[in-house]
């Protein structure tokens, strides 16, 4: 029943911004992190940016001065992109290792649907 959404995903022009969210919802005891991932057509999903509960965040070379994460919330994390390029263009996961209720001693990894960014004039 865990459940990991995305959104704020659309159309923006070369130079703008738009800020992605992810909320994770359900039977949920603790998230020890949560992560963006981008997959661009015909290539492999890669790593953006990662949070931590206990404030730790980073983005990956390629997107740092541009984008930067947050986690709002225990639950949440935002990823502002900023200076948005033809290159940023493509579907946007988020990525969470949870601990389920119930299930205290084990953790697994989630994945949200995906959120289209496209970055085009």
């Amino acid at each position: 029943q865990v459940q990991l959404v995305e959104s704020g995903g659309g159309l923006v022009q070369p130079g703008g911004s738009l800020t992605l969210s992810c909320v994770a919802s359900g039977d949920i005891f603790r998230i020890y992190e949560m992560g963006w991932y981008r997959q661009a057509p015909g290539k492999q999903r890669e790593l953006v940016a990662s949070t931590t509960g206990g404030g730790t965040t980073a983005v990956v070379d390629s997107v740092k001065g541009r984008f930067t994460v947050a986690r709002s919330n225990l639950k949440k994390t935002v990823l502002q992109m900023n200076s948005l390029d033809p290159e940023d263009t493509a579907v946007y996961y988020c990525k969470a290792v949870i601990v389920k209720l119930g299930d205290a001693l084990a953790h697994s990894e989630y994945w949200g649907q995906g959120t289209q960014v496209t970055v085009s004039s």
